[in-house]
């Protein structure tokens, strides 16, 4: 088999170069868009300044229905607020595009069942990924301000992702899952690639994969009394 000559071969080792040094601009620079999006809309608990909604972003359910620990963190947070009167609703958006898996339903009945009232607590069942709950929350449900709940690797691009549709933003990043240190750092590493994604939706303005009517729960939640 005959070799390719230097000159292809240099050629070749040039456009490898070239593609990689792309990639590595193109992962740098969506990481430091995002993290200018989020920057001074991120707080801790206890100082997050007040929003008429908090949305928790959906995570993982277990098969017997229970609350993977990433998902029971968030919406403990969103407990807590509601509880501190820093909220008056809960938005969860979540997966549920199979009937035998619902993040939002078992989100919605585990904040019931640990004292938030049914009528303060709104589901959003096509919240595929951070995109969509963000873009469905605004043009769907109507949030014009949130406090965004997920975990800390991860609630920067949400935040991002939530005022770029539009949201007067801010978030809290949970931390306590970093006990489960396996999951957290696959979660974390998934995150840098997701970075790119999210500059790639909101550069298009693609829809979510499901938009749909709007809907008011969250103005009807918002008017309840508490």
């Amino acid at each position: 088999m005959k070799m390719p000559s230097p000159r292809v071969r240099r050629w070749v080792v040039r456009v490898v170069l070239a593609a990689l040094g792309a990639a590595v601009v193109l992962v740098a620079g969506s990481q430091i868009w995002i993290r200018a999006g989020a920057s001074g809309h991120v707080y801790a608990e206890a100082g997050v300044p007040s929003r008429p909604v908090a949305l928790v972003l959906g995570a993982q359910v277990n098969p017997d229905g229970t609350l993977s620990p990433f998902l029971e963190a968030r919406v403990s947070a969103a407990m807590r607020l509601y509880q501190a009167g820093k909220v008056q609703a809960i938005l969860v958006s979540g997966d549920h595009g199979e009937w035998k898996y619902d993040e939002p339903g078992h989100m919605h009945a585990w904040l019931v069942a640990h004292g938030v009232p049914d009528v303060k607590v709104v589901d959003d069942y096509a919240g595929f990924d951070t995109y969509d709950s963000c873009q469905r929350a605004v043009r769907i449900f109507g949030v014009t301000g949130a406090i965004v709940l997920t975990q800390s690797y991860h609630i920067d691009r949400a935040v991002t992702l939530c005022r770029e549709a539009g949201m007067d933003a801010v978030g809290v990043g949970d931390d306590t899952a970093r006990a489960f240190k396996d999951q957290w750092r696959n979660a974390s590493v998934r995150e840098q690639g997701a970075y790119l994604k999210a500059v790639f939706d909101t550069v298009t303005g693609r829809d979510p994969v499901y938009l749909g009517p709007h809907e008011l729960g969250v103005a009807h939640a918002l008017a309840a009394p508490r």
